[in-house]
């Protein structure tokens, strides 16, 4: 969770670092860390959405470094497939963000090791096959930049049609919304296939 949407202002401070280390069907273990950050500005908007508040803030958050560390032992291990939703439009900015925060420099490489939920929930909403001449990772960004009217793909939406149960006032943790995404990762890869 971050301080609002701007991808590409350090201002924009990743504050909740969440993750999930899975295999197949099981949950192997959960991470949720809150970071620590001087001056954290967290917009009206993005503390009404997540249930950001300053004592919460105060009592949970952490040095930024261990918790970076740990999260990129996974993800730059190529042995371990990445997948989250919206993470090539949001995610990688701000994980980049969290890093030239922390002095080290932008790497990207990780990324060829990823699914994207939410470009592979837009395919099937749109009918739209995975073509494997163009590479996964050209075909998800290329399904990312798709906005059509009516068709909805967010997390809260995914959980309807699928019929997860979910909390919406739980939305917007990083930690239940990966765990939600898992769920709705379960489904698509029956329906959809890469």
């Amino acid at each position: 969770e971050t301080c609002g949407l701007n991808l590409g202002s350090l201002d924009n401070k990743p504050w909740q670092l969440a993750f999930l280390i899975c295999e197949g069907n099981r949950i192997l273990d959960s991470k949720n860390f809150w970071l620590r950050w001087p001056d954290l500005k967290v917009s009206p908007d993005a503390a009404r959405i997540t249930g950001w508040t300053k004592t919460k803030y105060n009592k949970l958050a952490v040095d930024p470094k261990e918790p970076l560390e740990l999260f990129e032992k996974y993800l730059y291990n190529d042995e371990y497939i990445k997948v989250g939703h919206n993470l090539l439009g949001f995610d990688v900015y701000i994980h980049n963000i969290n890093r030239l925060l922390l002095g080290k420099r932008t790497d990207y490489s990780y990324i060829n090791n990823l699914i994207d939920t939410n470009c592979i929930a837009k395919a099937i909403k749109m009918n739209i096959n995975f073509n494997d001449d163009e590479g996964l990772l050209s075909w998800q960004y290329r399904m990312s930049d798709i906005r059509q009217k009516g068709i909805k793909t967010n997390l809260r939406q995914l959980c309807k049609d699928y019929e997860i149960e979910f909390y919406p006032s739980k939305l917007h943790d990083a930690l239940y919304d990966i765990e939600k995404n898992f769920e709705v990762f379960h489904k698509l890869i029956w329906a959809f296939e890469i």
